[in-house]
């Protein structure tokens, strides 16, 4: 049942970019499902929720639609397994943010900034650059996305910045949530350290 209402409140929220009075059911029935999934979450800050199935990116505060933005998952699809190439699910949070200041298109090495800036054009062989900002996730299910051989966190998986910006709206990247540069600095400037970010393969 919570399945269905989510997969109806995708739909619902396929043509939204902005919130708008109407739209604010569709909001109260992801929460429902999240507070449902995660009952001892609090759900009352920034929620960032990625739906796979969408390449879609949503960005909640205080039970309020912000945002939705494109993104790119894994190219290998979804798991957590350490050397997979795959973007993990469930429940993270942001546990670091890195790239204050960085201009955009800023290329990070280690989550430094190298100096260097990505040809936003950049058309050929895809070097999964980090670009601009870098949100770090770690997992706060064990055993799905936290510990052992599937840490989110060990695994480096970021929301992040990408010189391949022609990727983004399709699963392409190799386990992280790219982002579109300027998209990534608006979410970096929005969203604390330790929102919670849901990945769900709806």
């Amino acid at each position: 049942m919570l399945r269905t209402i989510l997969i109806a409140l995708l739909i619902g929220f396929g043509s939204m970019v902005n919130a708008s009075g109407p739209q604010q059911g569709l909001v109260d029935m992801l929460l429902e499902y999240l507070e449902a999934r995660y009952p001892r979450q609090g759900l009352g800050g920034d929620v960032l929720y990625v739906s796979v199935h969408r390449q879609q990116l949503f960005h909640v505060r205080g039970k309020r639609l912000l945002r939705v933005y494109p993104v790119a998952t894994a190219k290998a699809g979804l798991g957590g397994l350490e050397g997979s190439w795959r973007t993990p699910t469930g429940l993270h949070r942001v546990s670091e943010k890195f790239g204050e200041g960085v201009p955009e298109l800023g290329i990070f090495r280690d989550r430094v900034f190298t100096g260097e800036f990505a040809d936003p054009d950049f058309a050929g062989v895809d070097k999964d650059w980090i670009t601009s900002r870098i949100l770090w996730l770690e997992g706060l299910e064990p055993g799905v996305n936290q510990g052992g051989d599937v840490d989110s966190h060990a695994r480096t998986i970021y929301i992040h910045g990408t010189a391949n910006e022609k990727s983004v709206g399709t699963a392409s990247s190799m386990g992280c949530v790219r982002m579109r540069n300027n998209d990534v600095i608006e979410l970096f400037d929005q969203v604390p350290v330790g929102a919670l970010v849901v990945i769900l393969d709806n």
